[in-house]
């Protein structure tokens, strides 16, 4: 079973070179995702700095909803649903910043927030043909 996400927690897609991140260990989530174990946001940066590499933050946030109370399987069905949104611009890093409850007319219902982040090697941010082709080199070194 895929571990518990909480708001704070940091998803990445995983390609070849992740294995330069010194001291970021991570668990398999859900297909090529893993989550980062034991870091936040901030001590990920640090690492992925030291590494010479970049973490670039979205701002714009992404988000799903779901009904009924908040449980392990219905949280991880929304950021399945929120992966899939950011896979489709190619990013390969998401950061799960909040998970609210609350009631309408009676029914429980749960948002889940994330921002995308970015991990590469250059400074300014790649455009997504260039996202989408280091995307595609990615997969194919792997198999």
């Amino acid at each position: 079973m895929p571990p518990m996400i909480q708001a704070g927690a940091i998803l990445i897609e995983e390609w070849p070179l992740m294995t330069q991140l010194k001291g970021v260990e991570s668990e398999p989530y859900s297909r090529n995702w893993k989550v980062v174990k034991a870091l936040d946001g901030f001590a990920l940066d640090r690492k992925i700095h030291a590494a010479g590499w970049n973490l670039f933050f979205m701002a714009t946030e992404v988000k799903a909803m779901f009904f009924g109370a908040v449980g392990p399987k219905k949280i991880q069905k929304a950021v399945k649903r929120i992966l899939g949104k950011v896979r489709k611009q190619d990013f390969n890093c998401l950061e799960v910043t909040g998970i609210v409850t609350r009631r309408f007319l009676g029914v429980p219902y749960a948002i889940v927030t994330a921002h995308s982040r970015h991990i590469q090697q250059s400074c300014v941010l790649d455009g997504i043909k260039e996202r989408q082709t280091s995307q595609r080199e990615a997969e194919w070194a792997a198999g």
